[in-house]
């Protein structure tokens, strides 16, 4: 008998285990770019050192520019730039091994000292992984890349390498920081590629607040608020509410710590609310645009600060149409604490992915009217990286290495390496299309990890086939 093919979603699941305590990371590296400065004093009140007066720095060929006309609203970080013409190297000692926050800051300025025949365009790599790809900056306010890296080496180097002999590279600020071990579990694999992930931060939301900055945040990250990815039909305002919480966020062993989510997050949330005696017959709606080819971690954030009881709000979640919970019940997720923070993790496989990511909280058969019937505090999506070791397309390092070498063996060498990169493209590419043949909707859970029953109380880490 035929088995119909079914396009999978990969979901993974994973709770939350996490020590309510005070984190102090082991490596805290903050540099300023292009300066000599031992000091400079960001808008959050963090001491960045110059990486002139610092070792990190292994560059063959560079320029420090600095911009003579500031503008005073930008952060003093972004008054100085590092130019490079040649492929060049910030290298940074680890003390501790494990998971590591890696940002990058750039803000282009004029760069007049460079020449009118080159551009800025480049390739970012950091201990294999290619971060970026043919990267472009553009002027305007300044970008942030947000990496989550682990980091199995005494030193981490971040590379820049000029697209071509044309191209230069730039970077305003480096900040390397240990990240907590909980803050991403390892083990988000797929069955078939048994690989260690990079990932990309894409959107970091606080769901019904205001913008969170990093002055407000233990880990210094960035939250913005979720209006424009909101998505709105007739008559849903009025049951689409905000709500601002003015109490004390709960955290606690085995939950969320506020490493995974700051106060300022958790205290703000969206609600569906029944108007009158009858249950909304509508769900709360968000879209975010996503680049296809690879997969998604998407965290979703839930802390009842709503209800004035527990046992009260029941509803169900859908990530791009797929029920993953059903008749939720924060209480029981939280040894029946209100305003007690949890969160959960779901990996959307690129297979048969759209062009956006979307994530839906609504009523559910258990829902009551006169109560809550959704709740959502905040959200995060994740780029992982691919079979290539990239977040930037279906590139190696090793290609794009051997474009800024020249001439004899060691260019035909990375050239023949560059070639095996597309050869593994292709036999993945071919696999997927044979796996997708023989599919019936399921992929094999790994040994070490229980399957799911995604109706209890208390979920468990799995990986699904939806």
């Amino acid at each position: 008998m035929h088995t119909p093919i079914v396009h999978p979603l990969l979901l993974s699941l994973a709770v939350s285990i996490a020590v309510v305590t005070a984190f102090s990371p082991s490596d805290h590296y903050l540099i300023d770019c292009g300066t000599t400065a031992t000091t400079v004093v960001d808008f959050d009140h963090r001491s960045f050192t110059g990486d002139g007066s610092s070792p990190v720095l292994s560059a063959t060929k560079s320029l420090a520019l600095k911009n003579s006309n500031p503008d005073p609203n930008l952060s003093p970080i972004y008054h100085t730039t590092r130019v490079f013409t040649k492929p060049s190297d910030y290298k940074f000692k680890i003390k501790e091994k494990g998971p590591h926050l890696v940002r990058i800051h750039f803000y282009k300025s004029d760069f007049k000292n460079i020449g009118s025949t080159c551009h800025d365009q480049f390739h970012v790599s950091a201990n294999g992984y290619v971060l970026l790809h043919n990267f472009l900056a553009f002027k305007g306010n300044p970008r942030i890349k947000d990496f989550f890296i682990l980091v199995d080496k005494d030193e981490l180097a971040i590379r820049f390498i000029p697209a071509d002999k044309t191209s230069f590279a730039f970077v305003n600020a480096i900040e390397v920081i240990s990240a907590p071990k909980d803050l991403i579990a390892n083990d988000y694999v797929r069955s078939d590629q048994n690989i260690r992930h990079a990932y990309e931060t894409v959107y970091r939301v606080s769901v019904g607040g205001v913008k969170v900055t990093p002055f407000n945040d233990s880990l210094w990250r960035n939250w913005i608020p979720d209006d424009e990815f909101l998505k709105l039909d007739d008559g849903s305002l009025k049951s689409y509410k905000k709500l601002h919480f003015d109490g004390r966020i709960n955290y606690r062993l085995g939950g969320a710590s506020r490493e995974v989510g700051p106060d300022n997050m958790y205290n703000s949330a969206r609600l569906i609310s029944s108007l009158d005696d009858s249950i909304p017959k509508q769900n709360m709606t968000w879209v975010f645009p996503v680049n296809k080819g690879f997969s998604y971690l998407v965290r979703l954030h839930f802390c009842d600060i709503a209800s004035i009881s527990i046992g009260m709000i029941y509803f169900n979640v859908y990530v791009n149409g797929n029920l993953v919970y059903e008749n939720l019940d924060l209480s029981s997720l939280t040894n029946y604490m209100l305003a007690s923070p949890f969160y959960a993790d779901f990996v959307v496989d690129p297979e048969k992915l759209s062009d956006v990511i979307r994530v839906d909280i609504g009523p559910s058969r258990l829902s009551m009217s006169h109560a809550i019937d959704g709740i959502l505090n905040g959200l995060e999506i994740w780029k992982m990286s691919n079979s290539m070791s990239s977040l930037d397309g279906e590139v190696c390092l090793e290609q794009l290495e051997s474009k800024n070498q020249s001439g004899g063996q060691m260019n035909r060498l990375l050239s023949l390496t560059g070639a095996v990169c597309l050869l593994a493209i292709a036999f993945l590419v071919m696999r997927r299309k044979t796996e997708a043949k023989d599919t019936v909707g399921w992929s094999q859970v790994p040994t070490d990890v229980s399957e799911i029953d995604l109706k209890s109380s208390y979920p468990k880490s799995a990986v699904v086939n939806v």
